[in-house]
């Protein structure tokens, strides 16, 4: 939601130019909005989804960070303006998005090194010594 209202904003201002960020990160949310609500992540185990998500969240930080600072510095109309104090609200959502997707992320990966070879090596050393 609040990437469309940045959209709206930047569409309403002299600062045009900077309406496709906030566009695609509106339709890539609403993209991870309906792959988590119609449970694609659990279809799709290939792809490591919170390392998507991770990684979506810290660009998108970054590029609003970016565009928001150029639309308050730059430009002097109101819709501009509002557009960049937006901005920056997204930025610290999406910061604090950043750092709850940073923790899911290591739990992520943590549940994954149980899988690893080392954990069948020892395994496969256990079922060696009872063939013994």
């Amino acid at each position: 939601v609040l990437s469309f209202i940045i959209f709206i904003c930047y569409i309403a201002s002299s600062a045009a130019s900077f309406m496709m960020a906030p566009l695609l990160e509106f339709l890539v949310a609403l993209f991870l909005f309906f792959a988590y609500a119609s449970k694609l992540n659990e279809k799709f185990k290939g792809l490591y989804w919170p390392l998507m998500d991770f990684l979506w969240c810290v660009t998108a930080a970054i590029i609003y960070f970016a565009i928001s600072v150029a639309a308050v510095s730059k430009y002097n109309d109101g819709a501009s303006k509002a557009a960049g104090v937006f901005g920056f609200i997204a930025t610290i959502v999406y910061a604090i998005d950043f750092y709850i997707t940073f923790n899911d992320l290591i739990a992520f990966l943590k549940r994954g090194n149980s899988d690893s070879p080392e954990g069948q090596k020892s395994e496969d050393e256990d079922s060696d010594s009872d063939s013994d």
